[in-house]
């Protein structure tokens, strides 16, 4: 018997939405909508008027679970293709995403939400960041050594995930620590790099993070580092807290 087929969730977005290619707008939207295409977070999608380009089909279909097959079109920009840029689902069993058309993220070079620049996908209205200085004893542990020590952590709650315990670096054993070339990118947060973390020869990779400039909801945790909850033993105010399961586990 087929699996039931989870209900499409769309919602309207009241933010005037942008999308910049070469410095022209070719997206210009008062009336996009959120599409929750996964759990984690909204696309946007667009009446098919406030995209001021050329929509192409160029002959591929996309075949999602549960809003019907998407038309893709290569989206001509000035003369300038952009292939595979753009899909539509024509024949929607959920007729209002019938007239709308999904941009995708990387085929335009920069976003806006009224005038603030968007990294990464689109943010959810859902989520909440807090930074929170606080004058809890955080201790980490790395098979049993201490890693880091203070009491002066700023504390990041984000909806979805544990609480991020961010600490000074004067708090952390930098020694320990080896920076690496990985980088990641977070719509609420900005761009991390990592260090791997050798304690007794053993090392364990992109173990900790930080931002140097993070994006303003974020900007707390400036300068600080930070471990995944997941894959350390951390102590608060003298208690071993449980290692949340996540998908960063």
């Amino acid at each position: 018997m087929e699996a039931t087929r989870p209900p499409v969730r769309l919602e309207p977005n009241p933010k005037w939405i942008r999308g910049v290619h070469r410095g022209r707008i070719v997206v210009d939207s008062r009336t996009a909508r959120y599409v929750w295409e996964i759990p984690y977070y909204p696309a946007w999608y667009f009446p098919v008027g406030d995209v001021h380009a050329e929509l192409k089909p160029n002959g591929e279909v996309l075949r999602p679970s549960n809003r019907g097959d998407g038309t893709r079109y290569d989206l001509v920009v000035d003369g300038e293709t952009i292939e595979n840029a753009a899909w539509r689902h024509l024949d929607s069993p959920v007729e209002e995403l019938r007239d709308l058309v999904r941009i995708e993220w990387d085929a335009l070079d920069s976003w806006f939400e009224e005038e603030t620049e968007v990294f990464v996908h689109p943010r959810s209205p859902e989520t909440r960041v807090d930074a929170l200085p606080s004058s809890r004893h955080i201790r980490v542990l790395v098979d049993g050594e201490v890693i880091a020590d203070s009491t002066r952590p700023t504390i990041l709650y984000e909806t979805g995930l544990p609480p991020r315990y961010y600490l000074p670096k004067n708090d952390v054993r930098m020694d320990l620590l080896t920076p690496t070339e990985t980088e990641t990118a977070c719509p609420y947060k900005g761009f991390a790099r990592y260090w791997t973390v050798t304690v007794d020869g053993s090392d364990h990779p992109d173990l900790a993070w930080g931002y140097r400039t993070p994006l303003p909801e974020s900007e707390p945790v400036a300068g600080l580092v930070c471990f995944y909850n997941e894959k350390v033993d951390i102590e608060i105010d003298g208690v071993l807290a449980d290692r949340p399961v996540t998908h960063f586990s």
